[in-house]
């Protein structure tokens, strides 16, 4: 089968096409047969037969490591040469695995990438989808660059019901420098998604924790102010808080050393303590959001406690402790147990995944409080994506959480290394039509989930930049809280005097850092909904 990739010539700095006369097959099996743990693809680069199943490129070269070393890919793009796509490819075929999630790993060792614009660039192990409804999807392990001996490497990703094409790539993409890559192997990470059983006839209301007709409210500042509180719960007319305990966001290893990070977590608990009081004073119910987990995220952004039994214990610990504290405070709505699960390597035998952690705190949780509602999370940053897979928890008063942030092009534009190009809402984002219907078929496996087993859901988090062009913010804000109403979700704007990007009371020049003048558009649009509030 002749299957074209494009790339970049790294010596006349234009596309073209290269083929690959032959395709990856999986590993036999059938659709619906494979386990966790089944072993997809394994390539071994001694063999003449899998190596020419990548295309060709002057820059990629096969080479011996050592002198009695196995074969791997070298791939040397000099720093004299203009950063672009410097990758070779394979088909890979994976129509037996419709529906399921694979776990992609490979070992590799760099000698100076250059960082590069987006965290997504730089070092390239990359498997690419083309599916009817999704089109084209990437996934690879992100801010993967500079210099390093051999690591694994290594992502998850979904395959799609209706998978047209795939193919794995390996290389560098707008870096240069020096790459090795070895040990390909691909693993069954999630079994094909079972149906959803159809939605209850007539049915009783779902639990939801509280007999308010709705809580809408944000995300907490990172640290306690009363007057923030008070402005949130009188002036605004809030009547939910997401209080979030996070240390050092977006930065890796974090939390490993198991003393310090118990000191931190008293340090976040008493001032918790204050927000609590606070909170009942002026109206707020509050969700407990352990933000910053022990043993913290690795470099991809998977969470240590998944695959390290000392922080997956003492996880139970630490949420064992914040139980036995808060058991029966009234201004406790939930118990937001993990903050945006990733998963990253298979959990190892007697390690629960991303689901089976939380499942281990919340039974442990129930031993000493039994009333206060326990928030689930999805997979992949708690995405309406990862609803698809997500299974009911057989535990006793449970709510189950979302975030939106989709599209991430338009949302988080000029965000962290995101491009500062303007994005609008309404408009075509990422080659698509993105208004208020495509915002809601986004979400539909959280509907779906919600209806088949007549749960409560809670948007924990939603957003959009506030630089976006025109009106754009104020217009995507304004169709996910319609759906949120129209669904009948609970709801925490992100955020609430945390980062003046997110802030409705900043206005949209990216430059000026001081809050507007005048209540702007976006901030009227939240204040007219809290206006509806009841209060607890």
């Amino acid at each position: 089968m002749t299957f074209a990739s494009a790339f970049m010539s790294a010596t006349v700095g234009f596309v073209f096409f290269a083929s690959a006369d032959c395709m990856a097959q999986a590993l036999p099996g059938k659709t619906g047969e494979a386990r966790v743990g089944d072993v997809v693809l394994k390539m071994d680069f001694d063999k003449p037969e899998e190596r020419e199943k990548f295309t060709k490129a002057p820059w990629a070269k096969w080479v011996k490591e050592g002198d009695k070393g196995p074969t791997v890919l070298f791939v040397d793009v000099p720093n004299t040469e203009k950063p672009g796509h410097y990758k070779i490819n394979m088909p890979f075929d994976v129509t037996a695995y419709k529906g399921m999630s694979l776990h992609f790993q490979c070992m590799a060792k760099t000698e100076k990438v250059t960082q590069p614009p987006q965290p997504y660039n730089g070092v390239k192990y990359m498997m690419h989808t083309v599916s009817t409804a999704a089109g084209q999807q990437w996934k690879n392990q992100d801010k993967v660059f500079g210099t390093f001996d051999w690591k694994k490497l290594s992502f998850n990703m979904s395959i799609p019901d209706d998978l047209i094409s795939g193919d794995i790539s390996l290389g560098l993409e707008n870096s240069t420098g020096k790459v090795w890559f070895k040990d390909i192997v691909v693993i069954v990470s999630r079994g094909k998604i079972l149906p959803r059983p159809a939605p209850m006839v007539n049915p009783p209301p779902a639990y939801k924790g509280h007999s308010l007709p709705r809580l809408r409210g944000t995300m907490s500042p990172n640290q306690f102010k009363d007057e923030d509180m008070r402005v949130l719960g009188q002036e605004w007319n809030a009547n939910l808080i997401r209080w979030q305990m996070t240390r050092l966001w977006g930065k890796a290893n974090v939390g490993r050393d198991l003393g310090d990070y118990d000191k931190w977590i008293d340090e976040e608990i008493a001032d918790l303590d204050k927000a609590l009081e606070a909170c009942k004073k002026y109206g707020l119910k509050v969700v407990i959001d352990l933000h910053s987990p022990p043993g913290g995220r690795y470099d991809d952004s998977s969470m240590a406690m998944l695959t390290e039994k000392i922080y997956q214990d003492h996880f139970v610990k630490i949420w064992e402790k914040i139980a036995t504290r808060y058991k029966g405070n009234p201004a406790v709505w939930g118990y937001d147990l993990i903050n945006e699960p990733v998963t990253g390597e298979l959990s190892t035998d007697g390690l629960a995944d991303y689901l089976g952690i939380q499942v281990l705190a919340a039974k442990a949780v129930r031993k000493i409080d039994p009333d206060i509602p326990i928030i689930i999370e999805s997979d992949s940053w708690d995405s309406p994506e990862a609803y698809t897979y997500l299974e009911p928890v057989n535990i006793k008063n449970v709510v189950y959480q979302a975030h939106m942030y989709y599209p991430g092009t338009f949302t988080h534009q000029g965000v962290n290394n995101n491009p500062d190009t303007p994005v609008s809402y309404p408009g075509m984002i990422d080659g698509k039509m993105c208004d208020k219907e495509a915002l809601r078929k986004y979400l539909q496996p959280v509907r779906d989930f919600q209806l088949a087993y007549n749960v409560h859901i809670y948007i924990g988090e939603f957003s959009a930049i506030r630089w976006a062009p025109g009106d754009s913010a104020y217009n995507y804000l304004k169709d996910c809280i319609e759906i949120f109403e129209e669904y009948g979700w609970d709801w925490s704007y992100h955020a609430y005097r945390e980062w003046n990007g997110w802030s409705v009371e900043y206005g949209p020049d990216k430059k000026d850092n001081n809050p507007a003048k005048e209540p702007t558009e976006r901030m009227k649009l939240l204040l007219g909904w809290f206006e509806k509030n009841k209060k607890p």
